[in-house]
């Protein structure tokens, strides 16, 4: 399976973000996405997954039958996308009741970014790296071949990072891609850069 995008163009508010940007992300890989802040890095992801449509260029999934481009990616964008009056445990079963294609179940999920003993706390009680790691463990409650993160590492501690990065480890070995905006090291030594901007 094979996500792709062809000269790609961003406009936002009149203003041109981008032109000409291509990709290819196939099962197994991974790609940092790098560039200066503003340079359209949170822009391109939300083109990807159908968040926004490009002014000009074309997006598309090779092998991938007739699934739908948001039915087979995994985003984890800056806002974590959580309710805050529920608890950890509760925030998941929501996601992968709607996401479909059941995974790893909420308690599982929550064991794997080690916050198994907050399970049942609401969510607003939590701290933003504890936060950042439930929006991440969304990414184990349902199966997505392709993880679309944008800054995944933002608030983490170190080994919170590391656990992120066996996390991304696990999901390449099983055959899933990966695309990361990201301004610091994902700890993917395999990972390709594609830089937006000079």
């Amino acid at each position: 399976m094979r996500l792709f995008a062809e000269n790609l163009t961003c406009r936002r508010g009149g203003r041109l973000i981008f032109e000409g940007v291509g990709l290819s992300l196939a099962s197994g890989e991974a790609v940092s996405l790098t560039g200066r802040n503003g340079a359209g890095k949170s822009s391109l992801i939300a083109m990807l997954c159908g968040r926004l449509r490009p002014e000009a260029g074309r997006i598309g999934v090779e092998g991938a039958d007739e699934a739908e481009l948001t039915e087979l990616c995994h985003l984890v964008g800056h806002r974590d996308g959580l309710k805050t009056a529920l608890t950890a445990q509760e925030n998941l079963g929501f996601a992968q009741a709607v996401l479909g294609q059941p995974a790893a179940t909420p308690v599982e999920a929550l064991a794997a970014v080690g916050l198994a003993h907050a399970a049942t706390l609401p969510v607003g009680y939590l701290s933003a790296g504890q936060r950042r790691r439930v929006a991440l463990a969304r990414l184990l409650v349902a199966a997505r071949p392709f993880w679309l993160l944008d800054e995944p590492m933002s608030a983490l501690d170190t080994a919170s990072q590391a656990m992120l990065t066996g996390l991304m480890r696990d999901h390449l070995a099983q055959g899933g891609a990966i695309l990361a905006a990201t301004h610091g090291p994902l700890g993917l030594n395999e990972a390709r850069e594609l830089r937006i901007g000079p």
